[in-house]
């Protein structure tokens, strides 16, 4: 009888640990996929915010209608302007700045929205030695981009991030720099590869469309755009509003009574 008992016992506690190794794994399979699902969430909504800005330059509105401004990411044009300033003297050694935007070609709104520029300035005054890359080049994260002398430190900077050099100040070895000269301007597409532009508006993990709301308020007699864009079934339960109702807080940007398109997950 004792060894009978033992046995059972033992099944049962094999049973009970089982039942607690696929309980604490499930729930830690769960946070994973949550976690999974909230980032590819907030890479959307980053891309749309972005969009949705390049069309509001553009149209003087944002769009609610996904297959528009999906078409305008794939497909449309936008203006490349420059702005000159003439200042005009007046009577009395008063001056008046006229500002002139000409428009001197287009580009696809897709290197509008994702292709960013970024200037590398200098860190400190000194003597400059010489330029590690040139123009044409892609560079990455952590390799040498320019060299100068500090006193008598020679000091080797390193790039940032990513990009492509697009220009490099017209300097040669024994010329002085200071500090926030720019020296290096480089571009990289920041888009996603992950994303598929044909789905943006679908929420990861569900077939649900993300709710977007675009419209105007009044700022001192003055009609100005606004714009939210949320996930309508959000799937995070530790994530709460701060309503009464504690309900699950959704992933979004924006904000239908405020100009704003700030997101909620930075």
């Amino acid at each position: 009888m004792t060894r009978i008992i033992a046995i059972v016992l033992f099944i049962v506690s094999l049973g009970m640990a089982y039942y607690l190794y696929s309980s604490i794994n499930s729930t830690i399979e769960f946070k994973k996929k949550i976690a999974i699902t909230e980032s590819q969430i907030k890479d959307k909504l980053e891309i749309i915010r972005e969009a949705e800005k390049v069309f509001l330059e553009q149209n003087r509105r944002y769009t609610s209608n996904w297959d528009s401004l999906i078409n305008f990411i794939e497909n449309g044009q936008v203006p490349i302007t420059v702005r000159t300033e003439k200042i005009i003297p007046l009577s009395y050694g008063e001056e008046k700045v006229e500002v002139k935007i000409d428009t001197i070609g287009m580009m696809p709104a897709k290197d509008k929205i994702f292709k960013k520029t970024l200037n590398i300035n200098a860190a400190d005054n000194g003597t400059f030695l010489g330029f590690d890359t040139k123009v044409g080049a892609y560079v990455v994260k952590r390799t040498p981009s320019y060299r100068i002398r500090i006193n008598d430190k020679v000091v080797q900077y390193e790039f940032i991030d990513n990009g492509n050099i697009s220009a490099l100040a017209d300097l040669k070895p024994g010329d002085q720099v200071t500090k926030g000269q720019n020296l290096i301007t480089t571009w990289a597409y920041n888009l996603n590869e992950k994303v598929d532009i044909k789905t943006l508006g679908i929420v990861p993990g569900s077939e649900k469309p993300f709710d977007i709301y675009v419209g105007k308020i009044d700022r001192n007699g003055l009609k100005v755009n606004v714009i939210e864009v949320k996930d309508p079934a959000p799937i995070n339960p530790e994530r709460k509003a701060t309503n009464e109702a504690k309900n699950r807080q959704p992933l979004g940007f924006g904000s239908r009574t405020d100009v704003s398109t700030s997101g909620n997950w930075e």
